[in-house]
């Protein structure tokens, strides 16, 4: 799994325990695995089907640097599915682990539509479609 995304736990991040807030966590991995999937079907029109079970297995504090990691696992006909883990970056304690994220591949009219892929690729600056 790569960890690409960074982001630093400010006070805007907390809730009132002085951890950090789950539902913004969950705004992170969900911008972050739709991007993924973007890059990897190659249709900016892709939308969240199914986030399995999350499981929060520690808290990050004001100050930590997390890192989120998002890898794909299956290619369905009209579908992605990713697996995502966050960590802290400094101490590489995991904070999350989601087991399958579901993304749908759509068209204009947003209708499921095939997205003819099978495997991981990787966009590199400067590729143009």
């Amino acid at each position: 799994m790569n960890f690409h995304t960074r982001k630093w736990v400010k006070p805007e991040d907390l809730n009132p325990n002085g951890t950090l807030f789950g539902g913004t966590l969950l705004r992170w991995i969900d911008e972050e695995a739709v991007i993924y999937a973007i890059v990897q079907l190659g249709n900016p029109k892709v939308v969240t089907k199914f986030i399995s079970e999350i499981n929060f297995v520690s808290s990050a504090t004001q100050g930590d640097i997390i890192e989120l990691g998002i890898k794909a696992t299956h290619f369905g006909t009209t579908s992605i599915t990713l697996t995502c883990e966050v960590r802290n970056k400094i101490t590489r304690k995991s904070i999350l682990t989601i087991d399958k994220l579901v993304f749908v591949n759509l068209d204009v009219e947003g209708n499921p539509v095939p997205h003819g892929k099978t495997e991981i690729t990787y966009a590199f600056a400067g590729d143009r479609p």
